[in-house]
């Protein structure tokens, strides 16, 4: 484990410059002979997507100068590179969230880290929530769209400075999901014969760490999130921010309580 400047301290994780994400994406290039051009983002339980990697190289985030590291079980907390087919990719086992006390510069880290290596589509997994009555446990959404509750209350990823080398100062986020992918997501879930349990919708991001209440459940669904979460929207907005293509996938793990009947509340 490297000890140069006390990198993974939280005190030193609120600014993450260009200089920052320079020396981490020359210390990852320089080691290793995988050139990316996709992105994953494993989200809660999911890092298996990384299984099936060819050709595999691993780096612990512990190892990796500046690079945020995961506290949250499940979260295997390594960057793999491989291929998967013909497709050279990078697999987050793992990500970090703002409810474990990191700056959402530092959430959204790797993304930048990608961006620079030549990384042009990431894909974000995540586990979350149900609040659409038509959902079931084990359905798997593709966000569509996202509502960013942190964000409205000033917890944003793009706060501060801007740097032009990475984005502009006001992006537009109506397209932050690409259509085309989506597109293409459900016609091989069709071909592999999955669309009884692929849906779409909105995914609405919330702090955390607690589940919701049933009140804050019922807002949520008035407002038209379809499942509720506490990550994927940071990553997904400096994405955009960065000129990549992506793609969001959403493991529905359990439905939301949105009455007050005796059943359990809340969503992994």
């Amino acid at each position: 484990m490297h000890t140069e400047g006390n990198m993974h301290t939280k005190e030193n994780s609120c600014c993450c410059s260009f200089e920052d994400c320079k020396l981490t994406t020359d210390w990852l290039l320089s080691r290793t002979r995988h050139r990316p051009k996709i992105a994953v983002v494993c989200g809660s339980g999911l890092g298996l997507l990384a299984d099936d990697v060819t050709n595999k190289q691993t780096f612990s985030y512990e190892d990796i100068p500046n690079f945020p590291v995961s506290t949250v079980p499940g979260h295997e907390g390594r960057l793999v590179f491989g291929h998967v087919n013909d497709k050279a990719c990078v697999f987050m086992q793992g990500r970090v969230h703002l409810y474990e006390g990191y700056s959402l510069c530092k959430v959204t880290f790797p993304v930048r880290i990608f961006k620079l290596m030549g990384v042009e589509t990431i894909i974000v997994t995540n586990a979350s929530g149900g609040l659409c009555e038509d959902f079931k446990v084990g359905d798997i959404m593709l966000i569509k769209d996202h509502i960013n509750l942190p964000g409205f209350a000033g917890q944003h990823p793009l706060c501060g400075p801007n740097d032009e080398r990475f984005g502009i100062r006001f992006p537009c986020m109506s397209d932050a999901y690409s259509k085309d992918l989506r597109k293409l997501a459900m016609s091989v879930s069709s071909d592999l014969g999955y669309s009884n349990f692929m849906r779409e919708g909105v995914y609405c991001m919330v702090s955390g760490p607690n589940f919701e209440t049933i009140a804050e459940a019922r807002m949520l669904h008035v407002l038209g999130s379809d499942s509720v979460g506490m990550s994927t929207v940071p990553e997904v907005t400096v994405a955009k921010h960065c000129g990549l293509r992506a793609l969001g996938i959403s493991l529905i793990t359990n439905k939301v309580s949105l009455d007050y009947s005796p059943r359990g509340e809340g969503q992994p």
